[in-house]
Order: structure tokens, then sequence, then C-alpha cells
């Protein structure tokens, strides 16, 4: 099935709950202090950023992939106002993108394609599309 036909937040959740129901990644001891980019003013307030944040980055590398950090971080870039003047794009925080992809990497979810950035591999892509498979299972008597 295709992730383009799941609603993005259902199936963020849902690989968000297993990555932390499996201990798959773990958040660093830094990641309740740290702001997700520069135009951001408080660290994320939900506990469970980290794993949503991953499970985010499994989405993209699934539609976007071989992508790179630099890219990734225009991905999640955000509105950064400057005083009176016009607000600009900011790129979000490369180390939080690069450790989390780090974690997936470890786990065997994601893998580096030389010089090109990275991409799920066969286990990271099986585990994006059995979700979207059991999310979409759930929606269908819903839609008859």
């Amino acid at each position: 099935m295709s992730v383009k036909l799941v609603p993005p937040d259902a199936l963020i959740k849902e690989l968000a709950s297993y990555l932390k129901e499996n201990r798959v990644v773990t958040p660093p001891p830094w990641a309740m202090f740290v702001k997700t980019g520069v135009a951001k003013e408080r660290p994320p307030q939900d506990p469970d950023w980290w794993y949503i944040r991953c499970a985010s980055l499994l989405r993209k590398l699934y539609l976007k992939g071989p992508i790179g950090v630099s890219r990734l971080r225009r991905e999640y870039s955000d509105r950064h106002r400057v005083g009176h003047g016009k607000p600009h794009s900011a790129p979000a925080s490369g180390s939080v993108i690069r450790k989390a992809l780090q974690q997936l990497e470890a786990a065997g979810l994601v893998e580096k394609k030389d010089r090109k950035g990275r991409v799920l591999s066969e286990k990271g892509r099986k585990l994006v599309e059995d979700f979207c498979d059991r999310i979409l299972k759930a929606m269908q008597p819903a839609a008859s």
C-alpha cells in the first residue's frame, strides 16, 4: 500500500508508539532541554517528541529518500521572527536530525546511500508499509 493514502498524523502517531514501546530508539539525555531549531523559543512540550520526530523521519525517507541532513533541515524549517523585520525561514536543528538518523541506522531501519544521503532499508520499508496496511484496514469499515 502507498504511504500517500494514509493520513500522515495517523501514521506518525502509530510509528512513534511502536518505536517507544519496542525501544527501537531512545531519546538522548539532552533531549528534554534542546530546541528543535533556531526559530523556536522553547524546547518541545511533548515528552514523546523524540519518537514522533523519528517516526516522521521514517515517513519522509520513505517518500523522498535518498535525502541528506541538510535537506531534512529545510523540510523541518520554521519561520524565524527577527524583531521588526520580516520573518525569514530558519532551518531546523541538524544535530537532532542527525542523532535520530544515527539511532534509526543502528536499529537497521535506515542505511546510507553513497554520498546521496540516507534511505530506508528493507526492514524500515516493510515496517512503514505494514503500519500503512494496518491503518488503511482500520479506516476501511468506517468508509463503507
